[in-house]
């Protein structure tokens, strides 16, 4: 009878632990127990707004997360969504539709607050970034390099544009990431734009090169508190599921190629650095399931990412969301690691 109540007891307190990773929120200071590498560790997961609606609206598709200025958390639909979600449940709170210049929906991709509480939003479609009041009311539309506009207006492919978007620290430069290489470049090269803020206007700047993995795309980066960029690169192979990997990378030392037309390994361009900070199919799996052929069932399609703060440990509080496409074999998940750079 003892041991029936011993592994009673024990059997409760694995269900506990697990169901504590899956959703529950980590003690206020507590180390990350469950790691992906030396560098990074989960520790937790949360599918709360999965197949979910708000106010007659989808909630997913997610494309891009910001921290807001209230402390909420900001989301971005790559459907012209952009909800407010508390930063603690994820319960969202507001959803305001975006929209271009004619009123029709975007291709929303990337998402920065700026310091006034303004919102910079890029499209894919264009490409294009443009600045949005709280309420959706379009305030200035940012010029694009020629070049990396779709074809046959530049040399880009239609929805392989810009993807994140991300302030770096200071406030005075802005930096959207190319999601693939545009036509002339070499596979895996992909372009950061750059803009610099002069009298509160946003006017292009220095442009970097950057090598993904190959077969890999840039759905969205961050900046770090010290200038460099965590990168979140990215796959899909039907049958086998994605592969999403984080990398810190540092453009500080990187070739300005704004202009230079092809980029084709020339050995003067010295491309952003890169070190590999995890591969998130080694994070422990947490109980998570998927709905598809994956090499971890934590894995989803993961787009969005941002920086809510630092531990105790002074590692970076990291929230990745994975975009479910408004699809049944899907999720929309939420992932919360702890990064040290």
């Amino acid at each position: 009878m003892r041991l029936r109540t011993l592994l009673a007891t024990l059997t409760a307190g694995l269900a506990t632990a697990t169901c504590l990773a899956a959703a529950g929120p980590a003690a206020a200071g507590t180390p990350a127990r469950h790691a992906c590498s030396a560098a990074v560790a989960i520790d937790r997961f949360s599918d709360a707004l999965d197949k979910t609606t708000y106010e007659g609206t989808f909630v997913g598709n997610f494309s891009a997360l910001a921290v807001d200025r209230d402390g909420s958390l900001a989301a971005l639909a790559d459907r012209s969504s952009l909800f407010r979600l508390d930063a603690r449940t994820l319960r969202p709170r507001a959803a305001v539709r975006l929209a271009d210049e004619q009123g029709a929906d975007l291709d929303s991709e990337g998402l920065v607050v700026d310091r006034d509480g303004t919102r910079l939003v890029s499209s894919e479609t264009e490409p294009s970034v443009r600045r949005y009041s709280r309420d959706g009311t379009i305030l200035e539309r940012l010029p694009v390099p020629p070049a990396l506009r779709v074809a046959p207006a530049g040399r880009a492919t239609a929805n392989q544009t810009f993807e994140g978007l991300t302030l770096l620290p200071g406030g005075h430069t802005l930096l959207a990431s190319m999601e693939y290489a545009l036509a002339g470049d070499s596979a895996g090269i992909v372009r950061l734009q750059t803009w610099t803020r002069h009298h509160g206007r946003f006017t292009p700047g220095a442009q970097y090169a950057y090598r993904t993995d190959t077969g890999l795309g840039v759905p969205e980066v961050q900046a770090t508190p010290d200038g460099r960029l965590l990168v979140l690169e990215r796959g899909f192979t039907a049958g086998v599921g994605n592969t999403v990997r984080l990398y810190l990378a540092d453009p500080r030392h990187a070739t300005d190629t704004s202009g230079t037309e092809n980029l084709t390994g020339q050995p003067e361009v010295r491309l952003v650095g890169k070190t590999l900070l995890a591969d998130i199919a080694a994070c422990p799996s947490l109980g998570a399931t998927a709905k598809q052929p994956q090499p971890n069932p934590l894995l989803d399609n993961i787009e969005g990412m941002t920086i809510t703060g630092r531990d105790r440990t002074g590692r970076l509080k990291v929230l990745l969301v994975s975009d479910d496409n408004q699809n049944a074999a899907q999720t929309t998940r939420f992932y919360y690691l702890r990064v040290r750079v």
